[in-house]
């Protein structure tokens, strides 16, 4: 009945992107994909090969770009991020809704390609509240999580090239906010090639 869409998430680091994700992820496991990057950073605690990225080198990670295996890549805090082009043109063409999880350099090489993708910016209410939760993760140095902060001031400046905002103070809140954004772009009349698909029109 509807086509695949593909919708394109961008936030800082520590905005909760990744528990929003997985939560719309869990409602609705036989419509909604996934789409895993590739990338060359080091996994972090708990992070899993081909579950939550594919870690791969920087040697083999040029190779693809070589190669026009990637539908958008970019450098994020001295590392390489990639989306496999492959991936996400077989889960729409299949009937699959796709989330793109990715920066906001890979969402504009993106919004050229993709006139109908769905783009999303999530952020925490304030820079402090932010460095708590990168803070209170620890993963990552001190000096890592300044670099963070610092790339998160930029990436927020872009936020008008995104169609909807949702800013994550309670995570329960921000949830009903995404999942309204997902079942409103399903029923946009433009996706509808034929009302009798849907609804039976005799009398």
């Amino acid at each position: 009945m509807y086509k695949g869409k593909l919708f394109v998430i961008s936030a800082p680091s520590g905005a909760g992107k990744t528990s929003l994700c997985n939560k719309l992820l869990a409602k609705y496991p036989k419509r909604l994909r996934y789409s895993i990057s590739f990338t060359t950073r080091e996994p972090r605690v708990g992070e899993v090969n081909g579950e939550d990225y594919f870690f791969i080198d920087e040697k083999e990670f040029k190779k693809m770009v070589d190669s026009g295996e990637f539908l958008e890549w970019a450098v994020v805090h001295g590392n390489y991020y990639g989306t496999s082009k492959k991936v996400i043109e077989n889960f729409i063409k299949d009937g699959f809704d796709v989330i793109l999880d990715i920066d906001p350099q890979g969402a504009r090489q993106i919004k050229s390609k993709f006139n109908d993708a769905i783009f999303i910016f999530i952020i925490a209410p304030s820079l402090k509240e932010l460095r708590n939760r990168l803070i209170n993760r620890r993963t990552e140095s001190m000096e890592k999580i300044n670099l963070r902060l610092k790339n998160a001031l930029k990436e927020i400046k872009f936020f008008k090239m995104y169609d909807y905002l949702i800013i994550n103070r309670f995570l329960n809140v921000a949830f009903e906010e995404l999942d309204a954004i997902y079942k409103a772009e399903h029923l946009k009349t433009r996706d509808i090639d034929d009302i009798e698909k849907i609804i039976d029109l005799e009398v």
